[in-house]
């Protein structure tokens, strides 16, 4: 018995550390009292600011537990940026708004307390500047309760597009002599 407990207890945290080794650092949100979802995962980052590139998506990877049945959620995200004041834009998401179509583990409706896996692709436009630096809020809304579910908070830096920045080493290695 005490054998099988104990490998059990070393699966778990076998699993935990490498949940967590897949983890970006967020902090919690200023404009959403929505508590930190289980596990935040910005592909590429671990420790912000997350360098995104423009014309790309950003893919953010989060594990949640559902507090309540949920039957319908949005995606909403905005982007806070430092110029003489700070200013808080709303980022369109378009359809990668509709959270349920984003679910990788699960469908909607979602139980209370199930954990559940879910992607969000961004894509990084090009009116954002190379090397704007912005906090980006990420939060998923119960529509039917009009709560926020979780929300999470990562500071970023806009890098340019990645085929231009390989393009552009390229004529350095030709003419390296």
């Amino acid at each position: 018995m005490t054998f099988t407990v104990f490998k059990v207890v070393a699966v778990f945290c076998g699993l935990f550390a490498l949940a967590r080794g897949q983890s970006t650092n967020v902090q919690r949100c200023l404009i959403s009292r929505g508590g930190l979802p289980l596990n935040t995962h910005v592909h590429g980052c671990t420790t912000p600011p997350c360098l995104l590139p423009q014309l790309q998506d950003a893919v953010i990877d989060v594990i949640f537990e559902a507090p309540r049945t949920i039957n319908n959620m949005t995606t909403l995200a905005t982007a806070t940026l430092n110029f003489i004041v700070e200013v808080t834009i709303p980022l369109d998401l378009q359809e990668n708004s509709v959270t349920c179509n984003f679910l990788t583990n699960a469908a909607c409706p979602i139980q209370q307390g199930e954990n559940i896996r879910y992607r969000l692709n961004m894509f990084i436009e090009s009116f954002f500047p190379v090397n704007t630096v912005a906090t980006v809020e990420f939060r998923v809304r119960d529509n039917e309760v009009g709560d926020d579910i979780w929300c999470t908070r990562v500071p970023i830096r806009i890098q340019p597009p990645q085929s231009a920045a390989a393009s552009d080493s390229i004529p350095a290695l030709l003419t390296a002599e």
